[in-house]
């Protein structure tokens, strides 16, 4: 590919992004500043996160169940009805004590990401004398060891983890639109030359 055609490639990639990068890269800081304060304000993150999932699973499962309700004659009726219920329940329990919904959640999570790491490890294993296998392996022990810290912790764990998760989830979010940002810009700045 030459020089030119790549850089028509680049323009094709980011459009007008390349003229209105800033945006973006202003997006990128507020979430890099969001997250780092939410890593001082871990707990209350936790709480507000869940407030927030609890209000979803609530507002789903009311607009399921008028949804179930309209349509007539349908034979799935009873079962979207019960699924509703369901939400509605979780919805309202997740309100009303967000504290014993966030050590559910962060119980759950540990074993997940223990069950990760195990999936990981045999992945390794299966792969063991291929280029990058050691990496797997050792992502999968990074696994194991991360679900057994965050178990040993519970419940205390609960009331942190989710909040630092999210933080750290902004975090990465708010560098990967800056580096964006700046990928866009000199696009731009290639495609002006």
């Amino acid at each position: 590919m030459t020089n030119e055609a790549a850089l028509a490639d680049r323009g094709r990639v980011f459009g007008a992004l390349e003229k209105n990068w800033g945006w973006l890269l202003a997006l990128g800081i507020l979430f890099v500043l969001l997250g780092t304060i939410g890593l001082g304000m871990a707990v209350t993150l936790t709480i507000a996160s869940l407030l927030v999932f609890g209000v979803l699973l609530l507002a789903g499962g009311i607009v399921q169940l008028v949804e179930a309700f309209k349509n007539k004659g349908w034979r799935s009726t009873l079962g979207h009805v019960l699924i509703a219920i369901l939400y509605i329940i979780a919805g309202i329990t997740v309100l009303d004590d967000p504290v014993l919904a966030s050590k559910i959640l962060t119980l759950l999570l540990a074993g997940v990401i223990l069950g990760i790491g195990i999936v990981r490890i045999a992945v390794a294993l299966q792969h063991r004398g291929t280029a990058g296998w050691m990496w797997t392996l050792l992502g999968g022990i990074a696994s194991i060891v991360l679900g057994v810290l965050i178990y040993l912790r519970w419940p205390v764990s609960a009331l942190w983890l989710i909040g630092m998760f999210v933080a750290i989830d902004l975090i990465i979010s708010g560098w990967t639109y800056i580096l964006l940002a700046l990928a866009a810009r000199r696009a731009g700045a290639s495609t002006a030359r």
